[in-house]
């Protein structure tokens, strides 16, 4: 009797009627909202710029400190990178940024596509809870996304019809450095350059003065933008504090439309010439 016993409920247990044998179910996940009291936001400094990252905001309205271990945006209108190691405990505090990097917007040759909605995932823990996953819904349209999605495929657009570089002929005459950009024919259109922007270190002053600067035609394979760069600043903290020295905006249009922003950047001889020439002409240094 006993072994008959035995074989039924095997039989039954392998036939999933009875819950209770032995096998214990998996433990449902906890939901991945926030915790009450925890919010974010999304905003950038100065210094976020050339390495294409953002600061996550976040705001604990409570006692209990909460524990963040990693943190990633997460949007149709970026590439999804791998979190960013956070290590972070927060007590009570109206604002803590923590800065992510963030993928390359999505562009399309179409034009600018319009934002997505966007989430901040982390995983977190509040007080001596278990560390678990969370996503905080950012409010859309994030004006920050927005801003940084535009001028990200703005730029895209052009670098599609044409490069824009830095000249390798630059020559310092006088207390000024004379030299060049150079449009090179990548795709089909008309690409006008319409002005070109100085930086925190260094003014930019277009030899020719009427618009546009330069055009390349649609037949043409390259067109030149003659350039004279002088310093902007000359106080030693400019110098040490240099983020976006050589974050160059030039403005360009294709085919007679909106005008574009495309950041140039010169190569890093130029930029090492570029400096040691301004800090000579600033009189600083040896």
């Amino acid at each position: 009797m006993k072994r008959i016993a035995a074989f039924l409920l095997v039989a039954v247990c392998s036939t999933g009627l009875l819950t209770a044998c032995g096998a214990s179910e998996a433990p449902a996940e906890p939901p991945p909202d926030p915790p009450a009291g925890v919010s974010v936001s999304l905003a950038q400094w100065r210094s976020d710029e050339p390495v294409h990252a953002i600061e996550v905001a976040v705001r604990n309205a409570n006692d209990t400190p909460v524990y963040f271990a990693d943190v990633q945006l997460v949007t149709p209108s970026f590439q999804t990178l791998a979190p960013k190691r956070a290590d972070a405990l927060l007590k009570r505090t109206p604002r803590t940024d923590l800065q992510i990097p963030y993928g390359a917007a999505n562009c399309s040759p179409k034009g600018l596509p319009t934002l997505q909605p966007a989430t901040v995932v982390a995983h977190l823990r509040t007080g001596s809870e278990p560390l678990r996953r969370v996503v905080f819904k950012v409010p859309h349209p994030d004006p920050l996304l927005t801003r940084l999605l535009r001028d990200e495929c703005s730029a895209f657009l052009i670098k599609e019809a044409a490069g824009i570089e830095f000249g390798t002929d630059w020559t310092q005459v006088g207390e000024v450095m004379r030299g060049s950009l150079v449009l090179t024919r990548h795709g089909t259109g008309v690409v006008a350059v319409q002005a070109v922007g100085g930086t925190t270190h260094y003014i930019a002053t277009p030899v020719k003065k009427s618009k546009p600067l330069a055009t390349l035609e649609a037949g043409a394979q390259k067109a030149e933008v003659a350039l004279e760069l002088t310093p902007g600043r000359c106080d030693p903290h400019a110098f040490a504090e240099g983020k976006k020295a050589f974050l160059f905006p030039v403005r360009a249009t294709i085919d007679g439309g909106d005008e574009r922003v495309v950041i140039v950047v010169p190569p890093k001889p130029l930029q090492e010439r570029l400096t040691a020439y301004a800090l000579k002409t600033c009189g600083i240094g040896g």
